[in-house]
This record gives C-alpha cells, sequence and structure tokens, in this order.
C-alpha cells in the first residue's frame, strides 16, 4: 500500500461492521498506522474502540481515502455528511452492494475519483475476493491504491465495465453462501446414510474446505482434479452420474442460481 499518501492525508473507513473491521484489521497487520484511520459508526465494537485510531472526530481535510462500508439502506443519511470531500484530490472507494457508481457521482460529482467493489466474507479470514471497477476520473494510481487497500483481504479482480458487477455478485458476492448450503446439504446426506449429525458434519466442512485449497493451489483445472478422482465404474462416478445430470444436477441448478442473483443484483442497482 501507498503508505505515505494515506499517511499524509489520512484514510476515513464509513461504517465499521464485519467487512469494515475485517479490512481495519488486515491495514493495522499491514502496518498502517491508528494515527492515520478516522472510524465512523455509530456502535462502533469492543475492539474498534481499542485501536487508538480517531473514532467519530472531527475528519481531516482532504483524506487521502474514504472507504465506505455501510449497508446500502444507510447510504441515503451516510453520504451527504460527506459531500464537501467531493471533486477534491480525495479517492471514494465502496464495498456497499448493490449501489453504482452513478449514485456516488451524484452525491461527489462527476469529477470525484471513486472506485467501486464487490468484496465476500471470506475477507473476514482473509481469503475474500473482491473485484474492482473504477470510474473515469479515478486513474491508474487511484485503483492501484484502492487494490493495495483491497488485497489485505484477499484476493483482487479488475473487471472492464461496471455492468459485469451483477455476475460478479451472483458468483462470488453471493457464492460462499451456496457453499455453506453445499455443507449442509452433504451432511445431512451423509446423516441419511446412517452417520452421526457431528460426524457427518465435520466431514462435510473438512471436504468442501479441503477441495477448495486444492482447486486454488493445484497446477490442474478443477475438471482435471474431477477427473483425477473419478475410478472407471467407481463410488464418485455413481454419484456425479446424478450431480452433473443436465436438467436435473449442479450444470442446470448453479446456472438458475447464478441468474438469480445477478438479475436481483440488477433490480437492487437500478433502485
Amino acid at each position: 500500500m501507498d503508505m505515505s499518501r494515506v499517511a499524509e492525508r489520512g484514510l476515513v473507513l464509513l461504517g465499521c461492521g464485519k467487512m469494515g473491521s475485517a479490512m481495519l484489521a488486515g491495514w493495522l497487520d499491514g502496518g498502517l498506522a491508528a494515527g492515520s484511520v478516522w472510524v465512523i459508526d455509530p456502535k462502533p465494537s469492543d475492539w474498534v474502540k481499542a485501536q487508538g485510531l480517531h473514532l467519530n472526530e472531527r475528519l481531516p481535510p482532504q483524506p487521502a481515502i474514504v472507504l465506505v462500508a455501510v449497508k446500502p439502506q444507510m447510504m441515503g443519511e451516510a453520504l451527504p455528511a460527506l459531500a464537501e470531500l467531493g471533486g477534491g484530490k480525495t479517492l471514494f472507494v465502496s464495498v456497499a452492494a448493490g449501489t453504482p457508481i452513478a449514485a456516488f457521482e451524484a452525491a461527489f460529482g462527476a469529477d470525484t475519483p471513486i472506485v467501486r467493489a464487490m468484496p465476500n466474507t471470506p475477507a473476514a479470514v482473509g481469503r475474500g475476493i473482491t473485484a474492482l471497477i473504477g470510474n473515469a476520473t479515478a486513474g491508474a494510481e487511484d485503483l492501484d491504491l484502492a487494490e493495495a487497500l483491497l488485497s489485505a483481504v484477499g484476493q483482487t479482480v479488475r473487471l472492464d465495465t461496471e455492468a459485469q458487477m451483477d455476475a460478479v455478485t451472483g458468483v462470488s458476492g453471493s457464492g460462499p453462501a451456496y457453499v455453506f448450503h453445499l455443507i449442509e446439504t452433504l451432511a445431512a446426506a451423509g446423516e441419511a446414510q446412517g452417520l452421526p449429525a457431528d460426524l457427518a458434519m465435520k466431514l462435510a466442512k473438512a471436504t468442501v474446505a479441503g477441495a477448495g485449497a486444492l482447486a486454488e493451489t493445484a497446477r490442474e483445472d478443477p475438471t482435471q482434479l474431477r477427473v483425477n478422482v473419478t475410478s472407471p465404474n467407481g463410488t464418485t462416478q455413481a454419484a456425479l452420474e446424478v450431480l452433473m445430470n443436465e436438467t436435473s444436477g449442479f450444470p442446470a441448478l448453479l446456472e438458475r442460481a447464478v441468474a438469480a442473483a445477478t438479475e436481483r443484483s440488477r433490480e437492487l442497482s437500478r433502485g
């Protein structure tokens, strides 16, 4: 992270719930001084209070960054208080779902550098992935800085257009919930085959977590990894014949699920 720019002018974190706290912890662990951080939050946690940062204090005149991490429904009352920081050198980075860049340009002016980002909940354990897109005013240096901030909680990717953000929401934004449900249902299926509930859940959690780690680190792609564990006429093949069914298995089900989430994201963005 370009600490000099942030250290000189400060970083403002608007909203410090789970996502805000995860990012803040990553920045502090990465060497950002608590004295360079201003947090605005009506109900800060005890952990936030103990960090020695500026909490609900008067903001610096021209902070390097304002990172907006409030819930979308709170945006209407939160943004006007920061309107005076628009049109200057302050970079605004939003991690609020469903709030398009146009909404921030309406509040701060189109000459304000704005980056919209979509992180996901594994950011809480430093394993998130965040997609970013900037407005026309945001330059390469602004995007680099936003990326550095968000890499504190995991991987980052840059989008070509803001329109892609709805599909990102459907895949990685909402995706952790699909995996949690997979764990739930895998454990329930094991229980149905005679395993104790706690054992079935332990097996399901470890299997999904381990397969995910293997998929991310292995040289082979997931298709090859699947082939590697599928012996002809074996147990895995028997299961995959059910799961890979084009009409009733994962291909049709996940396509419908991601499409539903993507469309809902478009609806929310339109307001």
